[in-house]
């Protein structure tokens, strides 16, 4: 068995230190020069911001595939492994999440991800897709490309849950393109990384504590061919948007 290096303690305090000065960052960022940027701004301020997220985390970040351009009308489909999906995508990619409403509540990053454009979605409530996929439409309405996590939870990454349809109506609606992105951290042995995932009920500062301890982790993220969404239903899509991300992670496909 290999054994893997974790880092030291002063450099784990290192990192803690700047996580907290970039989340100040992005906090003030946010709170004092968003209401005078405009959109392309904003934007590019959310990339650097995510940039230096994944920096410290110890995140080198391979891109596989071609990007959707900055005009694309398209809903990407994402495997979830980790909150560092987001911050790792955004980094590359102009795109609104919808997440869990979970995460409107935890402190700083929720109030920072509400501010740059993440939706939320309440699984507490009956009439949830019907209030998201509103959101969704008015997103696109306003230019913006959409991601959706349709596992509706995460993994560990050795595994692709089946996926949920019903967040890729809006797709069909507005005659939106598919876009399936596939992500996977990876250590220095080129094994799945399992310190990244968040899963169970571990909470963000556990979560966090992992990761610093990981001195180097790889992120391959695979931008997929596009899923045209014409003349198909959602469960059929979620189906091919399911089967072209096993085939990138190389995992067996689901029932979806």
């Amino acid at each position: 068995m290999q054994v893997k290096a974790t880092t030291s303690f002063p450099a784990r305090c290192f990192r803690y230190i700047r996580l907290v000065v970039q989340v100040l960052s992005g906090l003030l960022t946010v709170a004092l020069l968003f209401p005078f940027y405009g959109r392309e701004r904003r934007w590019q301020a959310v990339q650097r911001w995510s940039h230096g997220i994944v920096s410290i985390a110890g995140i080198e970040v391979e891109v596989v595939g071609d990007l959707p351009g900055p005009d694309a009308r398209v809903l990407g489909v994402v495997n979830h492994v980790s909150w560092l999906d987001i911050q790792v995508l955004h980094s590359l990619w102009a795109v609104r999440f919808v997440a869990k409403s979970e995460v409107r509540k935890w402190p700083a990053i929720g109030w920072l991800s509400a501010r740059t454009g993440t939706l939320f979605i309440d699984r507490s409530t009956r009439r949830r897709s019907t209030r998201i996929n509103q959101s969704i439409h008015q997103a696109f309405d306003d230019g913006d490309a959409v991601a959706v996590f349709p596992e509706g939870t995460t993994t560990s990454g050795d595994e692709l849950l089946r996926f949920h349809p019903s967040l890729l109506q809006p797709a069909i609606e507005e005659g939106a393109a598919l876009c399936p992105v596939a992500i996977r951290y990876l250590d220095t042995h080129g094994e799945i990384e399992r310190a990244v995932a968040y899963v169970g009920e571990m909470s963000l500062m556990e979560s966090i504590a992992a990761i610093v301890r990981v001195p180097r982790i790889r992120a391959v993220v695979h931008f997929l061919p596009f899923i045209d969404s014409k003349d198909k239903k959602r469960r059929e899509l979620a189906s091919m948007a399911h089967a072209s991300i096993a085939a990138a992670l190389k995992l067996p496909p689901a029932d979806s």
